[in-house]
């Protein structure tokens, strides 16, 4: 099934009432009813094929690559590949402090609310 587009780049434009840099996303908090929340069902489905399409399997020599990179940077692959998914470019062994970031951010969500 395709889907039609609703914007110059594929995703629907994000609501006004939005907060200002906010992607437009379905939501995140806790919701009973349909999963896609209180928006436009498209939009939903915009996000859960382009989730399907990056998380897509890879090929092999590219995910040992990335697990050997992502091991000697102290990071999981899945934190080392939202990295490249998000920045558009590898970590390096000199990009200290955005590391550093990320390794904040896991101990973070491990801790209890």
């Amino acid at each position: 099934m395709r889907l039609r587009r609703t914007s110059t780049h594929g995703a629907a434009a994000a609501p006004p009432d939005l907060a200002p840099r906010h992607n437009g996303g379905p939501p995140i908090e806790d919701y009973e009813g349909p999963p896609w929340g209180k928006g436009d069902p498209h939009v939903f489905l915009h996000w859960q094929r382009a989730h399907r399409a990056a998380w897509k399997s890879v090929p092999r020599e590219v995910m040992l690559f990335r697990m050997a990179k992502a091991d000697r940077l102290g990071l999981t692959y899945a934190e080392y590949t939202v990295e490249i998914m998000e920045r558009g470019r590898h970590l390096q062994v000199e990009d200290a402090a955005r590391i550093a970031e990320i390794k904040a951010l896991r101990r973070r969500r491990r801790r209890p609310a």
